[in-house]
């Protein structure tokens, strides 16, 4: 089969590689139509982020295309059924072979295109926003969220999913034109970083219960200082740096919890209560037309490269994909 490798000099090539294994009696092998781009792979290519043990290196986190080959102890799936897949790796390839438990069905009314839009944004918001951060209700109000990186694939997610279940959401962005986007998709109010600190304005929205943060040590005093009594700091992502002071003080006053959450090493088992939630509470939202993949653009496979410089530079809104077979 063709997949991306990786050349030092010659960046990221469609070339032909070892197929991958047959299918355990669990798994499926799935031909690949859209292929979704991440910031993890970003950060895999530098060095950064390595895949689980075992796991191929072969980028891609989420793909969408037709079943061609099912385990015999496979029961929902068949060959031939469309479907979207979160993945360990490997998804910027013609076919890969995943736990059925990583699989869904598409909503009803989305095609293929659409469906690799889904699986790691939306599992990575819904795990750190409900079950990781455990966003509530208390005294009957809704708890108020701060999401950094609004316009991304999971910050778009995650602003929808906000907006679906009533909870009110500030956005942290690039720009004015980003923050203007984020408001149409639902979040009640957001900050250009370009402008300073958000500390200010978060303070002035009513400050934050849930903050989900993928930027790490540069923003870590900042959000402690607009953290309410009994706030969850969820980490997600580490691209502002590793290493920052904490205050200790105030973690211990306010009551303050720090959870750090990955989504990609977690277990076929994890990954398929996830994505089980996903299908009971958000599968029918997305089939009625309440919440949207937000696709920013696509490339073609071969274009790779091109695809991930685009993504570095932070200009996307939303999710770039890569047409493998280009299937609708």
């Amino acid at each position: 089969m063709f997949a991306i490798a990786i050349d030092d000099q010659q960046g990221l090539n469609w070339q032909e590689q070892e197929a991958p294994p047959r299918p355990g009696p669990g798994d499926v092998r799935i031909q690949v139509a859209w292929a979704g781009m991440n910031r993890a792979d970003l950060m895999q290519r530098a060095g950064h982020y390595p895949p689980p043990p075992g796991v191929t290196d072969t980028l891609g986190l989420e793909i969408s295309g037709t079943v061609v080959e099912a385990g015999p102890r496979v029961e929902r799936l068949r060959p031939g059924d469309k479907v979207c897949a979160l993945l360990a790796g490997g998804g910027y390839a013609e076919e890969v072979v995943v736990d059925a438990a990583q699989v869904l069905p598409l909503p009803a009314g989305l095609g293929l295109r659409e469906a690799a839009a889904l699986p790691e944004v939306f599992a990575t918001a819904w795990l750190n926003l409900f079950m990781e951060g455990g966003l509530r209700h208390v005294d009957g109000r809704p708890e108020r969220v701060l999401l950094h990186a609004g316009a991304s694939g999971v910050g778009t997610a995650a602003i929808q999913l906000c907006k679906a279940f009533d909870y009110p959401c500030f956005v942290t962005v690039g720009s004015e034109a980003k923050v203007e986007a984020c408001r149409r998709l639902g979040a009640e109010a957001g900050w250009n970083r370009h402008d300073g600190s958000f500390v200010d304005a978060v303070r002035d929205w009513g400050g934050a219960d849930v903050i989900l943060d993928p930027v790490g040590a540069g923003y870590l005093a900042d959000n402690q200082r607009v953290l309410n009594q009994d706030g969850r700091l969820v980490l997600i992502g580490l691209m502002g740096g590793r290493t920052a002071e904490l205050d200790m003080g105030r973690m211990l006053m306010k009551r303050q919890r720090f959870i750090g959450s990955t989504l990609r090493s977690k277990s076929p088992r994890a990954k398929g209560a996830i994505l089980d939630s996903l299908h009971t509470h958000v599968w029918p939202r997305l089939s009625r037309g309440e919440i949207r993949p937000l696709i920013d653009r696509d490339w073609p496979i071969q274009q790779a490269e091109a695809a991930m410089t685009y993504l570095e530079s932070n200009e996307s809104t939303g999710k770039v994909l890569l047409a493998v077979s280009g299937e609708g």
